[in-house]
């Protein structure tokens, strides 16, 4: 293997490696846009509970 192919394998090689960083650093955007949508559905969920044990316990304490 002469010192050109040498050269060329390892050019191939990076364009390889940062095509497929590339590609991870979207798919973790991609993840992180998942969590942060996930992330605020918990929260718009943990308050309707609140509201509604909320709810649930004043209407027992009318009711008693």
């Amino acid at each position: 293997m002469g010192v050109t192919d040498k050269v060329w394998a390892a050019l191939t090689s990076m364009i390889k490696l940062e095509d497929r960083v590339e590609r991870q650093a979207e798919a973790m955007k991609a993840q992180q846009l998942k969590i942060e949508d996930l992330t605020g559905r918990v929260i718009r969920l943990e308050a309707q509970l609140e509201l509604l044990t909320g709810a649930a316990m004043i209407k027992r304490l009318k009711a008693d």
